[in-house]
């Protein structure tokens, strides 16, 4: 009796995760037919490599999950910038590198002003909020290449915070 009882939680519970599965596909490729900006196999990665994800059963569901790990790589973002600022190697920058990080905390505030408006269902400041937060990681390349003329030395973390931010933006454009 106890091995039947196992086996019916096991199927449902593997149940649980092919639906999150197929949710998260779903959903990414409506939202990078909808906006080219969205790197499709980025998206699914992210969020199946994210433990809140994986038991998603809602398009709600990812949105919150996927604006929490946005939030987090804002957050990492900020600390790698914050370690490069400790060393030496680029004083020419160092005012462009100061100003970003001010930039990933105002994009960290942004999304969970996103968040929060969402979870009211004010899905209009909610997207007006991730757009804010949106425009940081190129607000960001745009400062330093302006002053140096080379990419940052946060580019690749840079594109995959607009990455991370763009899912739940895009993913609320889905239900506005």
């Amino acid at each position: 009796m106890k091995f039947l009882v196992s086996l019916v939680m096991f199927s449902l519970l593997l149940n649980g995760f092919a639906f999150a599965q197929t949710l998260i596909q779903d959903s990414c490729k409506k939202a990078a037919m909808k906006d080219s900006a969205m790197i499709y196999n980025f998206c699914v990665d992210s969020l199946t490599q994210d433990p809140q994800s994986k038991t998603a059963t809602t398009l709600e569901d990812l949105i919150l999950a996927s604006t929490k790990n946005a939030e987090a790589k804002a957050i990492n973002v900020k600390r790698i910038v914050e370690q490069i600022l400790k060393g030496k190697g680029y004083r020419s920058i160092e005012a462009e590198l100061r100003l970003c990080v001010e930039f990933y905390g105002d994009a960290n505030d942004s999304l969970h002003t996103a968040l929060a408006s969402f979870r009211s269902k004010d899905y209009a400041s909610a997207n007006s909020d991730f757009g804010i937060a949106l425009d940081v990681p190129g607000n960001c390349e745009d400062a330093i290449k302006e002053r140096n003329k080379q990419k940052s030395p946060v580019s690749n973390e840079n594109n995959d915070l607009f990455q991370k931010i763009l899912i739940p933006f895009a993913f609320n454009n889905m239900l506005s």
